[in-house]
């Protein structure tokens, strides 16, 4: 299919474009359909010689390809290098030097990008699109147009087009609505796709180069934003709640790779909450051996529930911020429950924690009752984890009718700690599949008495 501009060009001569097609030479149908690799060339090669004012010569350009001994398609190739090169050259210059009026050049840098949005998916475009991307002026105005961006952002989502690191970050740090547009459609693709696990969901999410965007604050602050969002509007799904956990961890991984000579202070990135806080929980758990892990923990916990006490006669907001702190590093709660069943000291801090993490808003009202559910349940699990041997029987308990008279949040910390119990204990590796079976025909059967249908 033959390229079209779909955008104006209000700085390119119309009558030169009309010289450029003389030049190229219009296709005929028959050569459009034996080589598209060079019709494609050819109307790229009309667009850049319109832009660049060489369109007005007459010379029989295809006997002078012959002379030279060339074949077309290694000429316009050549020749589209060779402008693109060219027009590299001149946004440089027009950087550096500042030659002519500003608003000329701002003009013409806009025309410029307008003429590539046909072009974007061409590989021999990529240098003159990075070179735009990197592009800046003194005016207040975004200079590349934005039917440009959104283009360029969208080839790039789709993977038609491949750009460096450092053209992605310019183009979403000056462009607001590409970012937005990245952000949902990585969130999207990583819940839509259930049965990732953290370490494939890492995999996408580095990929997007979303992580290393958000290395700068205000890109982070976006992307918070949106998280912030999706887990208001879901009720605080699980699903986001694990999505921030991850890619709060490949942003915590970027930021200490980063090389550059001056970093942005983390400050920066949790405005609205205690500095040591934040830097407690930015503590890698591997980083701490043997009973520093606990100390740690502890600390950590008893720190978020003095800042959360002192602060409660506030607002909400406050509460909220503090729990969306503590959302992005969720493996601080798998720890917590962990440390709950394995650790031979009681810490109330870690059962508060834990509440908190799924419970936020009952921490006064319902808060007491649901630790003392909770402390329930971990006094049971610990028990059995000291047993010779163990059933199924044992555990059903905590699935019976019994578990109806919990609080809500409180379902989801028992069903947290029994897959702690499952996995970091012998007796709970014995009864894992067995558990699994009865756990999922639970399910079943809670399904069937709602009317739900299922699916296979």
């Amino acid at each position: 299919m033959p390229l079209k501009l779909n955008a104006p060009m209000d700085c390119i001569n119309s009558s030169q474009e009309r010289k450029g097609k003389k030049i190229t030479g219009e296709p005929t149908r028959s050569e459009q359909a034996i080589n598209p690799d060079v019709y494609v060339e050819r109307k790229s090669l009309c667009h850049l010689l319109s832009f660049c004012g060489l369109g007005n010569h007459d010379a029989d350009v295809n006997k002078f390809i012959s002379t030279l001994g060339f074949t077309s398609a290694d000429y316009y190739s050549k020749l589209i290098e060779n402008i693109v090169s060219s027009l590299v050259m001149e946004l440089g210059r027009t950087q550096v030097n500042g030659f002519n009026s500003q608003e000329n050049i701002s003009c013409r840098v806009t025309s410029m990008s307008l003429l590539c949005i046909p072009l974007i998916t061409l590989p021999d475009i990529k240098p003159l699109l990075e070179a735009l991307l990197n592009y800046h002026d003194q005016g207040p105005q975004e200079v590349l147009h934005s039917q440009f961006l959104e283009a360029l952002n969208e080839a790039i989502l789709q993977k038609n087009i491949s750009l460096s690191e450092t053209a992605v970050l310019q183009l979403w740090l000056r462009h607001l609505p590409s970012l937005e547009k990245a952000i949902l459609q990585n969130i999207e693709q990583l819940i839509s796709s259930q049965t990732r696990s953290m370490q494939e969901m890492a995999c996408v999410i580095k990929d997007s180069l979303l992580h290393q965007a958000a290395c700068y604050p205000a890109v982070f602050r976006t992307i918070d934003e949106i998280f912030k969002n999706a887990l208001l509007e879901t009720d605080g799904a699980e699903e986001i709640m694990t999505l921030m956990q991850v890619f709060t961890q490949c942003f915590v991984q970027a930021y200490h790779e980063n090389n550059k000579q001056h970093k942005f202070p983390l400050k920066a990135y949790f405005p609205h909450n205690p500095h040591s806080l934040v830097m407690a929980l930015l503590k890698l758990p591997s980083d701490l051996p043997g009973n520093s892990l606990y100390q740690h923990l502890d600390h950590l916990a008893g720190m978020l529930k003095t800042t959360v006490e002192v602060e409660d006669s506030e607002s909400l907001d406050e509460l909220f911020n503090h729990w969306f702190l503590l959302i992005h590093f969720g493996e601080w709660a798998d720890l917590a429950a962990k440390q709950l069943l394995l650790s031979q000291a009681e810490s109330s801090n870690l059962l508060w924690l834990l509440v908190f993490y799924y419970s936020p808003n009952n921490m006064n009202r319902q808060g007491t009752q649901i630790m003392v559910e909770v402390r329930s349940v971990c006094d049971h699990l610990t028990s059995l984890s000291r047993m010779p041997t163990i059933s199924v029987a044992d555990l059903q308990t905590l699935f019976s009718s019994k578990t109806s008279v919990y609080h809500s949040a409180t379902k989801h910390i028992v069903i947290h700690l029994i897959i702690t119990f499952v996995l970091f204990t012998p007796n709970g590796h014995t009864i894992a599949r067995e558990l699994i079976a009865y756990a999922y025909l639970l399910f079943i059967s809670e399904v069937y008495e709602c009317g739900e249908p299922t699916q296979g």
